[in-house]
């Protein structure tokens, strides 16, 4: 019945902490797009691809205490740090749910900026349309972000990459 949430606890155990609601939407979406088992639906948000599914999903978590969420100001706006709890790691036992183990990509995935991270996000979002379409995506969608040719071109590179790693996985 819990399994979706189960799931996200799962990569809490395997990346410790994940700093920032906009990262967290972005992580999931990239490691659903690189075809980990996660279902939920996205639309494209003024951040990149947005779940109302996952914020769901983890406003769930948070009540039933199996996410701690600690709320930071910082310079003008407030960011929230996630880790797994103590009662979180024990439903997670009780469940018997384990993700593959996937450490390396979802921890590389969390080292990334949340800028970048939704720059790759977008990318994989619109993936079915040529590469000069995506790039005026994202000067269009992205504008504010000031992302150059040479950023959308390191997050093919970072696509690609991460891939690579998916595909030694299986």
């Amino acid at each position: 019945m819990l399994n979706e949430h189960a799931k996200l606890l799962a990569v809490f155990r395997q990346t410790g902490e994940i700093i920032g609601r906009k990262k967290l939407q972005k992580l999931i979406y990239i490691a659903k797009k690189l075809d980990f088992p996660f279902f939920e639906k996205y639309q494209f948000h003024f951040y990149g691809p947005y779940s109302e599914e996952l914020n769901l999903r983890m406003e769930e978590m948070c009540h039933l205490s199996f996410v701690t969420e600690v709320r930071e100001k910082k310079s003008g706006y407030y960011q929230y740090r996630y880790s797994l709890s103590d009662q979180g790691d024990e439903f997670l036992k009780l469940s018997k749910y384990h993700l593959p183990e996937t450490k390396d990509v979802l921890n590389e995935l969390n080292e990334q900026s949340s800028k970048f991270l939704e720059l790759v996000s977008t990318v994989l979002y619109f993936e079915n349309l040529p590469k000069e379409d995506v790039l005026d995506k994202v000067f269009t969608l992205k504008a504010k972000q000031n992302y150059s040719v040479e950023d959308v071109e390191e997050a093919y590179r970072f696509i690609d990459h991460l891939k690579g790693k998916c595909e030694c996985l299986q």
